[in-house]
C-alpha cells in the first residue's frame, strides 16, 4: 500500500505542474503577466508547446525594460524562442534570434547546433549533415548531434542510413535503451528480424522487469517462426502475461494463437486454456459487443 501510495505521488505532481502551466500559459497570453516563470516551467517540464512559448517569449524579447531584467537568462530566451519559431516554420525569427546568441557566443557549440537545426527546418539536409560533422569532430561524444543526424537519416527516409548511424551511437552510449528500441523497430521496419530481436535481447537483458520489451520480442521471434523461435515467443508471451497481471490483451491473443497446427496435447495445455479464459474475460468487462467474435475465435482454436 505504502509503495502505491509512493508511485502516486509524481503523478500527482505531474498534473499538477501541468495544471499549472496551462493557468500560467494563459495568464501571460492575457497580458496578466508571469510571461517568464510559464517560459521556465515549460522548459523544466520539456513540454512541447511553441506556437504559445512563441507568442509569450517574443512579447519579452520585444520589450527591452523587460528582457534587461533578465540579465544572463535573456540568452537562455532566445534559444528558447528560435527553437520555438523552427517548429513553427517561423525561420525569419529563428535566424534572427541565434544571429543575436552567434554574435554573444562566437564559436559556441550551443550555438552551432541551433545553426544546424536552422538548416533541418529548411529542409538543407547536406548543409545540416555538414555543420553536424563539423561539431562531432571537435567533440565526438556528443549525443544530442549523434542524434540529430539519426534523424535527418530518417527524414530523408534512408533507414538503412539510419541503421549505420544508431549503430555508431550505440557503440558510444551502449546504455540508452530508447536508442536500442529505436534500432530494433528500424530493423523491423526493413524486415531485418534477427536484427531486431538481438537488440530486445539486449533491452531486456538491462530491463528484465518492463514488459514492452518482453512482447516486442515476442512478437519478432513469432514472426520469424520456426519450432524453436515459436517456442521461445510462447515463453516471452507468457512473461509479459506475468509481468502486467494477465491484463496484456496482445500478449493473450499471442499464447492462443501458439497453438495453432499443435498437436491435441499442446492445444489443451494449462498455460493457453488460462489465456484463452483471461482473454473472455477481459472482453466481457472492456468489450462486451466483441464477446461472441472472440468466444467463435477460441472455439475453433480449440480453446473454449
Amino acid at each position: 500500500m505504502a509503495a502505491a501510495t509512493a508511485a502516486a505521488v509524481p503523478a500527482a505532481t505531474a498534473a499538477e505542474e501541468e495544471a499549472r502551466l496551462l493557468r500560467l500559459e494563459e495568464q501571460a497570453e492575457h497580458g496578466g503577466g508571469g510571461a517568464w516563470e510559464y517560459l521556465c516551467l515549460a522548459r523544466r517540464l520539456r513540454a512541447r508547446r511553441p506556437a504559445h512559448v512563441l507568442r509569450v517569449g517574443l512579447a519579452l524579447l520585444n520589450d527591452a525594460s523587460a528582457r534587461s531584467r533578465l540579465a544572463s537568462e535573456q540568452w537562455t530566451l532566445y534559444e528558447q524562442v528560435a527553437v520555438a519559431a523552427m517548429d513553427c516554420q517561423r525561420l525569419d525569427v529563428a535566424k534572427d534570434c541565434i544571429g543575436v546568441l552567434s554574435k554573444q557566443f562566437p564559436g559556441s557549440t550551443r550555438v552551432a547546433r541551433l545553426e544546424a537545426l536552422l538548416f533541418e527546418a529548411k529542409g538543407e539536409w547536406a548543409e545540416a549533415e555538414r555543420a553536424y560533422t563539423l561539431i562531432l569532430e571537435n567533440n565526438p561524444f556528443d549525443q544530442i548531434v549523434h542524434k540529430r543526424k539519426i534523424a535527418i537519416a530518417k527524414a530523408q527516409g534512408d533507414m538503412s542510413l539510419a541503421v549505420d548511424y544508431l549503430n555508431k551511437y550505440l557503440e558510444l552510449f551502449m546504455a540508452d535503451h530508447d536508442a536500442w528500441r529505436e534500432l530494433a523497430e528500424t530493423y523491423v521496419s526493413l524486415q531485418m528480424y534477427k536484427q531486431a530481436a538481438f537488440c530486445y535481447e539486449e533491452l531486456i537483458l538491462a530491463h528484465p522487469t518492463i514488459p514492452l520489451y518482453h512482447i516486442a520480442y515476442a512478437e519478432v521471434l513469432y514472426t520469424m517462426g520456426g519450432l524453436e523461435n515459436l517456442q521461445t515467443a510462447k515463453k516471452y508471451y507468457a512473461s509479459t502475461i506475468q509481468l502486467t497481471g494477465g491484463k496484456n490483451t496482445r500478449a493473450l491473443f499471442g499464447v492462443c494463437l501458439l497453438t495453432k497446427g499443435r498437436n491435441k496435447e499442446e492445444e489443451g495445455s494449462e498455460l493457453q486454456s488460462l489465456a484463452a479464459e483471461a482473454l473472455l474475460k477481459n472482453y466481457k468487462q472492456k468489450a462486451p459487443s466483441k464477446v461472441p467474435l472472440i468466444s467463435s475465435m477460441l472455439k475453433n482454436m480449440k480453446l473454449s
